[in-house]
Formats: C-alpha cells, sequence, structure tokens
C-alpha cells in the first residue's frame, strides 16, 4: 500500500530506542556496586566525595540529566528515521530512443587500409559509443552472409564493451554480405510500435559498404515507413585494398573500396546520418546527436514519481538545545559532576 499522510521512511531505527531502558536499568543495579566500592573501606563515606572530586547532587537532579539525555536519544533515532509528510509529483525522464549497431564482418573489413584495420576501427567507434551513450538503450547484431545478433536492447554498456573482443571475422564461414538478413533481424529487436509509440528507433551500420543486393533499397523504405531511421558509418578509404585470401576467377586480388557517395544515398534513403568514421569521436557524437534530437520531440514521460520531502533535520534542533545544556557552564558536568 502507498505511503501518505505523516511517516517515517526508515522506522527500524527506532529499535535503538531500547537502549534508554537498557541504560537506565544498568544505572539503577550498578549504583550500589559504584557507591560500595573498595576504596569505601579506607575512607568514610562522608569523606569520599571530596577525596575523588566528586560532588553530591540530589535523587532529582540525577534524574533531570538522565531524562534530557534519553530526549536526546530518542530525538536524535527519530531524526535517522526520517519523518515525512508531504511530496511533490515529478515525471520520470529518460531518451526516449532505442538503437541496434549493424557490424560488417564480412572479410573486406580485414583490409588495413586503415589503421589497425577497418574492423578495429569499427569496433573503436562502438566503444566511444558506448562511452558518450547518454541512457540510449543499444542492441547488437554482427553480420556477413549471415546475421549474428550478439547482444539484445539493453542498458548495460558495460556488459557491450566485454562482448567486443570476441566479433571476429571468423565467425562466418561464408563470406560475403548480407543486409536485408541483418536489417531484418535488427528490427526484430525493437520494442514493436503498437506496444509504445513514443520511443525512436534507430539503426547504426557500420560498414565499408560493397552492397550488391536485390531487394536493398526496398527493405530500407520499409523500414522507414515503419519508422526506423537507417544512419550509417562508412569504414575504410578510397582507395581501399586487397580483401585477405579472396581472389577473383582469374587469380587477381579481388579490391574493396569504400564508396561514400553510395552509402550516403542508402542513409538518405533510410532517413538517416552519414558519416565516414574517423579518429576522432566527432562522427558517432554527429549520431548520437541526431538520434536524440529525434528523441526530443517524442519524450518519454514516465509515471508520476513521489519525492517526499524529508524532515530529518527538525528533531535535531532541540537535539542541539539539549545538548547545550548538559555540557553548558550550569551543567553538572561543567561543576565536576559525574
Amino acid at each position: 500500500m502507498a505511503e501518505s499522510g505523516f511517516h517515517f521512511a526508515q522506522p527500524q531505527w527506532f529499535w535503538l530506542l531500547l537502549a534508554i531502558p537498557a541504560v537506565l536499568l544498568w544505572l539503577r543495579f550498578s549504583q550500589p556496586l559504584r557507591r560500595r566500592g573498595r576504596e569505601y573501606l579506607y575512607a568514610d563515606a562522608e569523606l569520599m566525595p571530596h577525596l575523588t572530586g566528586e560532588t553530591k547532587h540530589t535523587q532529582g537532579s540525577r534524574w533531570q540529566v538522565l531524562a534530557a539525555w534519553s530526549l536526546a536519544w530518542a530525538l536524535a533515532v527519530s531524526a535517522m528515521a526520517g519523518p515525512r509528510w508531504d511530496y511533490q509529483r515529478i515525471s520520470a525522464f529518460q531518451p526516449a530512443a532505442e538503437l541496434v549497431i549493424l557490424l560488417d564482418i564480412s572479410a573486406s573489413m580485414k583490409i588495413q587500409d586503415v589503421r589497425p584495420s577497418r574492423l578495429a576501427r569499427a569496433k573503436q567507434e562502438i566503444q566511444d559509443l558506448l562511452r558518450l551513450n547518454p541512457g540510449i538503450r543499444i542492441g547488437l547484431v554482427a553480420f556477413a552472409t549471415v546475421a549474428h545478433v550478439v547482444s539484445p536492447l539493453t542498458e548495460d554498456m558495460e556488459t557491450l564493451k566485454r562482448l567486443l573482443p570476441g566479433i571476429t571475422t571468423d565467425l562466418v564461414r561464408l563470406q560475403g554480405t548480407r543486409l536485408v538478413n541483418a536489417l531484418e533481424k535488427a528490427a526484430l529487436l525493437f520494442t514493436p510500435e503498437e506496444q509504445d509509440h513514443r520511443i525512436t528507433r534507430d539503426l547504426l551500420l557500420i560498414t565499408d559498404g560493397d552492397f550488391q543486393e536485390p531487394g536493398l533499397e526496398e527493405k530500407v523504405r520499409e523500414l522507414r515507413q515503419q519508422n526506423i531511421r537507417l544512419h550509417i558509418l562508412g569504414v575504410g578509404t578510397e582507395g581501399g585494398g586487397p580483401v585477405p585470401y579472396v581472389t577473383q576467377p582469374n587469380g587477381m586480388a579481388v579490391i574493396s573500396r569504400l564508396d561514400d557517395q553510395e552509402l550516403k544515398r542508402l542513409a538518405e534513403l533510410g532517413g538517416g546520418l552519414y558519416q565516414r568514421a574517423d579518429y576522432h569521436n566527432k562522427d558517432v557524437r554527429a549520431v548520437l546527436e541526431e538520434i536524440l534530437e529525434e528523441a526530443d520531440r517524442v519524450q518519454v514521460e514516465g509515471q508520476p514519481t513521489r519525492v517526499w520531502n524529508e524532515r530529518f533535520y527538525l528533531p535535531l534542533l532541540p537535539v542541539a538545545l539539549l545538548v547545550l545544556y548538559l555540557f553548558g557552564p550550569r551543567s553538572r558536568y561543567a561543576r565536576g559532576a559525574p
């Protein structure tokens, strides 16, 4: 049942109030012992206060001090228990976006026209994105001829970082690139629009291109109609390089080059942004800003949340006054009494 009105946030602290009767009982039963210690064997009881520096006090003043200490302790415990009775209602906010990264792991990603290699450069871009991520849920799909879901949508960026070193081109046996299949698998990871139409859905394709696949443009248009945007991060150079261990029928090496114009056109078709990967984080930062700008238009306003106004400081005010009374110049302690 939801709490309302006056209550304590941590009522278990009140168990400490049991210390008050425990201390009072100890004082009560230990008092005769303290009055009849061994020193009383060698001096009269009337002389002992002068020998030990103690002064006599009436039973009433002693109980006043004990009552003051008990009240101070009770108020301090009440402060720790967290008294509160009013609150404010706020709406929780989180970035209204989901992002699935599509990482190309075909053989051409081994080319070293960018250092240390295209695939290593792509992983570094993903690490930058995870580090800069402001709270977007991210999933990861690696693909070549077959797409593999490496991680579903998650907010755990550390787990995604730990998965990256194990992603290599050796995960696929048949070489080639089938992007349509990867796009279909990635789209299945998103929260269905009919369940929550307030979340933006974005794909980030990290690739060196070389797509010659029928039905690719139709698939990108279909995703766009489903409000799924496609952003592309191009890895490689226009000069390119030979694909390792892959040759043409005539024995000549297969050269893979980054086609900026084609990738840019595909990104525009998908309603997204195209960036070429570099050694700074400006590229992934631009993609994140584009995603968040769209997410701001469809902010997720969560269920109203109660934020209680804590009043723990109120019991501490009389505690301070009681401490001044107990240790002030007119207290029994200031006069040298026990």
